[in-house]
């Protein structure tokens, strides 16, 4: 198995290609659709760098996983389904949960489904998918969202925003449906329960004012260690007292209104109105704003993991 991975810069966002490089099995992990605020302009260059990849090495992708329905970032799932239409979009059954929560949040239309059915397949804990040679099994770690799934491959695990990098910490709790109790549920007691060895691949990483480059790698053990957030020796309530804490200093993700309704919606633009043009709801006075700049995007060569 390779893992390659892609970051992108304006979200700090990793996106993960998982093959075979045997039998040419793939999956892709959390791709991105690019999207300006500002301008409301959407690209689709994020997503066309890990479509050429998986072209370049004539991979034939099973699967688009999403982790969760993200804050951050709008999904890039269906613009690569465009080239690859026999590919599922996966995400975890409670979804459903999330769907139902922001369809009021964003007054969506009666007839939003909130069953799932815009996604191809609903994964379960008890149901590992075979992509071909490679089997991807589902670990629950709700917290950051209801709907949270990490995702383990061999000796690897694909943690979405449960954690990132030790001297960053974990997922915040504070949306609707979060729990900082749940998280560290997740944590402490499913993904610490795994051997130290394995193999932790986090969903985003933010190296400014750390001293480092991206950093996407790191294990169980070290994690239990380090982790700023959460190392193994933290109680329960110290750590939901801190989290809940932390979480009310936050101000909202600045792209949580525009990527929520698509994610929930697996990734998919809503409708062009009377006019041919698609319009995105932005609610006043749910969350917290975020004033924030727009960093430059630069696209980086791929990344291999052996």
């Amino acid at each position: 198995m390779k893992i390659n991975t892609f970051f992108d810069e304006r979200t700090y966002t990793l996106t993960y290609v998982v093959h075979d490089p045997e039998t040419k099995d793939a999956v892709i992990i959390d791709p991105v659709l690019d999207y300006d605020p500002a301008s409301s302009k959407i690209w689709t260059e994020s997503s066309d760098v890990v479509t050429q990849f998986v072209k370049d090495n004539d991979l034939t992708l099973h699967y688009i996983l999403e982790t969760h329905a993200h804050a951050d970032h709008l999904s890039g799932a269906q613009h690569i389904k465009n080239s690859f239409p026999d590919a599922q979009i996966v995400i975890g059954e409670r979804i459903t949960e999330v769907q139902k929560i922001f369809k009021s949040v964003f007054g969506l239309p009666a007839g939003f489904a909130t069953n799932g059915s815009q996604f191809d397949l609903l994964f379960k804990e008890d149901q590992p998918l075979h992509a071909g040679s490679i089997t991807i099994e589902a670990i629950p770690t709700p917290g950051h969202t209801p709907a949270c799934m990490t995702y383990k491959i061999e000796d690897a695990i694909f943690t979405g925003d449960a954690l990132f990098m030790p001297d960053l910490g974990t997922g915040r709790c504070d949306f609707p449906g979060g729990s900082a109790d749940d998280l560290y549920n997740s944590i402490h007691n499913v993904i610490y329960a795994l051997p130290e060895e394995t193999r932790l691949f986090v969903g985003h990483d933010y190296p400014e004012g750390k001293g480092r480059e991206v950093a996407y790698q790191t294990t169980v053990k070290d994690q239990k260690e380090h982790n700023v957030a959460l190392p193994a020796s933290r109680s329960k309530d110290d750590f939901v007292s801190w989290r809940t804490t932390r979480d009310n200093g936050l101000n909202a993700p600045k792209l949580l209104f525009q990527s929520v309704q698509v994610n929930i919606d697996a990734g998919n633009l809503p409708e062009p109105s009377e006019n041919k043009v698609s319009y995105l709801r932005i609610p006043i006075n749910v969350f917290k704003p975020e004033p924030q700049e727009d960093a430059e995007l630069e696209l980086k060569t791929p990344t291999e993991v052996a």
